[in-house]
């Protein structure tokens, strides 16, 4: 029997918390003592307006509760603890259950990537009535490609090709067979320039321009063979300059491991420079593959603007600059031809290859198949050769990952995939299918330059490789200088974005509606929706039959702990402990805690019979105080293992919270249908990756009615994205936390807004590590706004600081459930 109403039950209009006096409320078996109860309340809030009236005091429900039980406790019969709690099946699960589940979520989201492919026809609708209706049909495609490369940002329109020059040297590096080598720079966006070699004909006339790009690890110059590292047949900048093109060979951010990002310390040095730059850039909504796509594209805009309509303008590319030729010829029509060499392949794997290639929700539209198929009507060849070997161990802290040859058969399937994806019979002339040797020959071989000049308008060419006829007349550029340089734009305009991202979620949060409650609530339902959709990211499946199987392993002096698996998707599960009070009787209905772990924790752990001192055994201490707790197993456990699946889960436009969230929801589920719990209040509280999941989960689920947020909450965009600080995650081995453009849509700020007008608290220990005291308070006070000034809630959002490390306090956060969860004191 429900014993009293809720101070977080929702009604039709929102949250009636605070909002109505608890006396309205009663029992009809409480009527009686109304007036005793009315005495009770302080007298300066008896008759306040609805908006402005504060909870009551706890002594209320301290006397609601001790009268309910003074009068009905005769009628109470003690529950029987059973070995399996009733109406579920008897757990027979063996070995480690948390292992059990992350294993089965893997296989879930390998299945997921798989289903992608057949997914991807609904976001296209092909045009193939002629060339100008293909382009028009793509161009939501191409925008969706753009925002999730990262694409936001203008380019710069001003200036040309730029040569770089001292007092002591010229811009003329070297001079070879029918062409100069000078070293050149040109603007792609407000801060960051582009810099590399250009390859000019010495004859008069018009020469296609095309945009060498070589792998992230190769040199321009070695490209051009100014440098060895690079074979002869390979050095296709060069073959392509003496053939008769203008050649533009830009440089890319290498993969190199162990220099440090920072002066004057040795932060970043185990990260490579392209996940350095990858990191930030990817929490803001940029990426370093848009930057580099940018610089191809600021060269094509200068090429077009010498060479006016009718330009032939090609773009070629191996291994990381096959990556880039494809994504740029992809995105720009003005490109005439792209060759894209030892990259092109099914991308069902990327989640092995480097974390900078990891574009979140790349494979839910676009595989390279798809992404070939918006080069048509212009002219595309793909190369089976070999690609880039490289292995990154991740060790000390950066992902890890490899990169292999493209399985021969397995580019072919995908290019004949992509000549599928065009309008039958349609363009598919002007797609090419060339290999090097077997097909793990060296990149660009003859044949496919051949065909690639052809396509460019220059027929027969090409002559067989010999060593490069080259003279050096000047020092050649420094190339780890320039690296440098590039990193340091790249990462001041990423810290730049980061300064203005306060501004830019401030102007996406506008429509909602503060004037009152429930238009507050009406209005945060569309954010909600795409804090869910678009940054976390929804799964579609619907929840299976929780089919709930339990065993009893705990038998306290207060309260009995049963282990509980449930079934949420195929092959997915969620698993926690479930805490009952031993005085919990027959028909009564008590509210729930759930108690959430943090990174490498178990529900084990939060109860003190094992592990971590930082939790302070909290889900016991709260069911010794009457709630009924219940404490799942979160995914963040067994270091890559977990953090692969968030690899996997950003590949189809997902996170780990994307499995997390339907598992709290089924939790929630079941809890409502056991007896002794009131659905009405059920509230959550998380420490530390817990307080990360505080942060997330009750901001989509509405079904928990309040929310603490434990050695977690700070400035949370600013905590992932600062290279300046260092307290910052872009110096950590947490490689998979970084979530795709949180910094233009949700802060902590932003999320609790989404809790709102549910009550919610932070808990915050002046020596934890996590943040320092002024960024806590900074972000907290901007929800300490909406609730107080706003929305008239002020005691309904709380934080206390205690002098304390990363743990739980367990007072102010203690009483914050007494009151709002209308539980007495013990």
């Amino acid at each position: 029997m429900q014993l009293f109403k809720s101070s977080c039950e929702h009604s039709s209009t929102g949250i009636t918390g605070g909002r109505t006096s608890p006396v309205q409320h009663l029992p009809w078996f409480l009527a009686p003592m109304h007036s005793q109860i009315l005495e009770a309340v302080p007298s300066h809030n008896r008759g306040r307006s609805k908006r402005d009236r504060i909870l009551q005091p706890q002594i209320i429900w301290s006397l609601l509760a001790l009268a309910a039980f003074l009068t009905y406790a005769p009628a109470l019969v003690a529950i029987d603890f059973k070995e399996n709690i009733l109406g579920t099946q008897p757990l027979t699960l063996a070995g480690d259950v948390a292992s059990n589940l992350v294993a089965g979520v893997d296989r879930f989201l390998l299945r997921e990537i798989e289903k992608a492919q057949e997914n991807r026809a609904k976001f296209w609708n092909r045009n193939g009535s002629s060339a100008e209706g293909l382009e028009n049909s793509i161009a939501t495609n191409r925008a969706r490609l753009a925002h999730i490369l990262g694409m936001r940002d203008s380019r710069s329109t001003t200036g040309g090709f730029e040569l770089i020059v001292d007092t002591r040297q010229g811009a003329r590096v070297a001079s070879g067979k029918g062409f100069t080598v000078s070293e050149v720079r040109w603007q792609a966006l407000d801060g960051i320039f582009a810099e590399g070699l250009m390859l000019t004909p010495t004859s008069g006339g018009i020469h296609p321009d095309v945009v060498a790009i070589p792998d992230a690890d190769v040199t321009p110059e070695g490209l051009v063979g100014l440098t060895n590292g690079v074979a002869a047949a390979s050095q296709y900048a060069r073959l392509l300059a003496e053939a008769g093109c203008r050649v533009l060979v830009p440089t890319l951010i290498n993969r190199k491991m162990g220099d440090p990002k920072v002066a004057g310390n040795n932060r970043g040095s185990a990260l490579s420079n392209r996940e350095f730059v990858y990191r930030s850039a990817f929490e803001l909504g940029r990426h370093l593959i848009g930057y580099e796509v940018q610089k191809v594209l600021a060269a094509v805009d200068r090429f077009s603007k010498e060479s006016g309509a009718g330009a032939r303008i090609g773009v070629v590319g191996w291994g990381e600059g096959g990556a880039i030729a494809l994504y740029a010829a992809a995105l720009d029509s003005r490109i005439t031809t792209a060759c894209v060499s030892g990259y092109f392949t099914s991308r069902n794997t990327i989640w092995q290859e480097p974390i900078d290639r990891n574009v979140f929700g790349l494979l839910e539209q676009f595989g390279d198949a798809e992404l070939a198929s918006m080069v048509a009507p212009r002219s595309l060849i793909i190369e089976a050769a070999r690609g880039p070997e490289v292995e990154l161990k991740g060790a000390g802290g950066g992902a890890p990952s490899t990169l292999t040859t493209p399985d021969v058969e397995t580019v072919k399937k995908e290019f004949a995939r992509a000549r599928k994806l065009l309008p039958a019979g349609t363009f598919g002339n002007r797609f090419h299918f060339t290999m090097s040797g077997d097909g793990k020959g060296p990149e660009l071989a003859m044949g496919t330059l051949k065909t690639v000049l052809s396509e460019l308008g220059l027929e027969d060419a090409l002559k067989p490789a010999i060593e490069p006829a080259l003279s050096i007349e000047r020092a050649l550029p420094d190339a780890a200088r320039r690296v440098r340089s590039q990193m340091v734009e790249m990462d001041r305009f990423t810290q730049r974005v980061l300064t203005e991202s306060a501004y830019t979620r401030q102007d996406f949060m506008k429509k909602l509606d503060t004037s009152s409650v429930p238009k507050y609530e009406e209005t945060a339902r569309s954010y909600r929706d795409y804090f869910y959709e678009e940054v976390i990211g929804r799964f579609q499946n619907p929840l299976l039959p929780a089919q709930p199987r339990t065993r009893k392993v705990y038998d306290e002096e207060k309260w009995v702990g049963y282990e509980v698996v449930l079934d949420v998707f195929e092959d997915v599960i969620a698993y926690g402990l479930l805490l009952l009070p031993k005085d919990l009787k027959d028909g009564e209905k008590r509210p729930v805690v759930v108690c959430q772990h943090g990174l490498e924790g178990r529900p084990q752990h939060t109860i003190g019979k094992e592990g971590f001192q930082y939790y302070s055994a909290f889900s016991a201490k709260l069911a010794e105080r009457g709630f009924v707790v219940f404490a799942p197993q979160n995914l963040y456990i067994f270091t890559d293992r977990f953090r692969t699946l968030q690899r996997k889960a950003n590949a189809i436009k997902k996170t780990l919270f994307s499995v997390i969230t339907p598992q709290h929801q089924q939790i929630i589920n079941w809890l409502k249908t056991q007896p002794y719990v009131d659905g009405e209040r059920i509230a959550f509280y998380g420490l530390s990756y817990g307080g990360k999941t505080a942060m997330r989960v009750p901001a989509l689920l509405t079904d928990y009615c309040l929310s603490i947020c434990s050695a977690d909450f700070n400035e949370w965009v600013w905590k992932n994205a600062s290279t300046r600080s260092p307290y910052s995650y872009v110096w950590g081995g947490e490689y998979e936390i970084f979530e795709f453009d949180l910094g233009s849509t949700f802060n902590y700020a932003e999320m609790a807004a989404l809790i709102a007008p549910r009550p919610f608290m932070v808990e915050r220990g002046h020596f934890d590590g996590v943040a320092p005291d002024e960024t806590v308070g900074y972000e907290f006070a901007k929800v300490r706004f909406l609730y107080a000034a706003k929305l008239g809630l002020g005691d309904r959002a709380q934080l206390e600081w205690f002098v304390g490390p990363h743990s739980i306090n367990g007072k102010g956060t203690y009483d914050f459930l007494h009151k709002h969860l209308a539980w007495p004191k013990p």
